[in-house]
């Protein structure tokens, strides 16, 4: 499939410069997406997908319907609108004003209802899904845990060989994948992409996730999916309540390491990144970027690394930072 038939777009991979120790890091630039996250990716290839199923069906009235307060969102309503079609979000009453807005912006009909994401998502598929006329092709956009979900994320390691950002050397020179985790599409797309390219298939892979949203590591300690009851963080977008299960095998069967790290860390990675690059995330994605910074000592995790050795740090993005809320992520490390 060409990006032309697609609403995401090739980023860019920029490397962290003036290292004094340690191996080379280079940033895969999600937050280039025009709906701020990597989130695009998996959400055209559904949205895409679906609509060249309803084709065959003989259906031409396709709308989309998300239950996502944050990026997911963002990105199925980007897709819809990329396509032509209609979209529904239905939000939790916690969710943010300015992504309300955003999603009016992209023409999204935005619905509140429920306390959190899993009575949202329970109103689409129960109340709105299971009501539709026979007349309208549903496409329900999960936000992490659909197989053409992962397809789709999968394609920015293609673009790494493709797109020959990386040389024939540096490929041999890629010690680990680093990408922050939540509900686990970031980390099955990052699994998908190596196994389909067979000059990183056994680069092993890293994942980030806070203690205040421990979804990953309670499912890993407990062996199977853990539905997790409340989770207040400000890594808002790594609060889901429960991994994909696919993360799990994923897991089991690639080299993982999984590392757990605070709120202020994640909020220190975001004013770090801003700092270095001038470029605003939110705190899930400076979960992850925190290990090129202050938290880099968890790069140990890959071994002895040489100055030569490559990390790629999956800059996610995230929509849900300005220069005011990073400001009060300056305060929370300082009075920390």
């Amino acid at each position: 499939m060409t990006n032309s038939e697609q609403p995401s777009i090739k980023t860019s991979l920029i490397e962290l410069k003036n290292r004094t120790s340690g191996p080379r890091i280079l940033f895969k630039c999600e937050y280039e997406q025009p709906s701020g996250s990597f989130k695009l990716r998996g959400m055209g290839h559904l949205v895409h997908t679906a609509i060249e199923e309803a084709k065959k069906l003989g259906k031409d009235k396709v709308e989309v319907f998300s239950s996502s307060g944050g990026n997911a969102g963002l990105a199925a309503a980007y897709a819809a609108k990329y396509y032509g079609v209609n979209c529904t979000v239905v939000l939790p009453v916690i969710s943010k004003p300015v992504v309300i807005e955003k999603l009016k912006g992209l023409g999204a009909t935005v619905i509140v209802e429920g306390k959190h994401w899993g009575e949202a998502d329970n109103h689409i598929r129960n109340d709105i899904i299971a009501n539709l006329d026979n007349s309208i092709y549903p496409v329900y956009a999960h936000p992490f845990d659909d197989p053409l979900i992962w397809e789709g994320h999968a394609n920015f390691i293609d673009e790494l060989i493709i797109e020959k950002q990386l040389s024939s050397e540096d490929l041999n020179h890629v010690k680990g994948i680093v990408c922050s985790v939540g509900g686990g599409g970031l980390y099955n797309g990052v699994i998908e992409g190596l196994k389909r390219n067979k000059e990183l298939n056994d680069v092993p892979v890293l994942t980030v996730e806070t203690h205040q949203a421990p979804t990953f590591k309670v499912s890993l300690d407990a062996n199977e999916v853990v539905h997790l009851k409340e989770i207040k963080t400000l890594s808002t977008s790594l609060a889901s309540p429960y991994i994909s299960g696919k993360s799990l095998e994923n897991y089991k069967s690639h080299k993982t390491h999984h590392v757990v790290i605070d709120d202020l860390d994640a909020a220190q990675g975001c004013i770090d990144f801003y700092d270095e690059f001038g470029v605003l995330v939110e705190p899930a994605c400076g979960a992850s970027v925190a290990l090129a910074f202050k938290k880099s000592d968890l790069l140990e995790n890959f071994g002895a690394l040489t100055k030569d050795d490559i990390v790629i740090i999956v800059a996610c993005g995230g929509s849900g930072t300005n220069v005011d809320t990073l400001n009060e992520y300056r305060k929370l490390v300082v009075a920390n």
